[in-house]
């Protein structure tokens, strides 16, 4: 079973700079993708960013391209979201998760994930 643990979080003003990561336990870890998810307070889980088992493929939704980036070090069992540009409207528990699937509609899909973590908190301020 994989374990993920993300870290990273924390509170910005708009306009800066913060890298999230989530990290595996499990080292089967190379063959999930793994997607940031996030949160905001009464809203739906909403895709952000993934990348597929070997960094091939990534997507990133409309509303952070260009800010956002996604990448991973298998050899560290790590997947790193840096945000660039921060506005208020990204302010959201963060999560990560882990899912076998390739296919862009699945893997943009929260029902598609075998594996989620805790969750870290991202407050912009304007």
């Amino acid at each position: 079973q994989v374990q993920l643990v993300e870290s990273g979080g924390g509170l910005v003003q708009a306009g800066g700079s913060l890298r999230l990561s989530c990290a595996a336990s499990e080292l089967t870890f190379s063959r999930y993708s793994v997607g940031w998810f996030r949160q905001a307070p009464g809203n739906e889980r909403e895709f952000v960013a993934v990348i597929t088992y070997n960094g091939g493929t990534t997507y990133t939704t409309n509303s952070v391209k260009g800010r956002f980036t996604i990448s991973r070090d298998n050899a560290k069992n790590t997947v790193y979201l840096q945000m660039n540009s921060l506005k208020p409207e990204d302010t959201a528990v963060y999560y990560c998760g882990a899912t076998t699937y390739t296919v862009y509609g699945y893997i943009t899909s929260s029902r598609s994930y075998d594996y989620w973590g805790q969750g870290t908190r991202v407050t912009v301020s304007s």
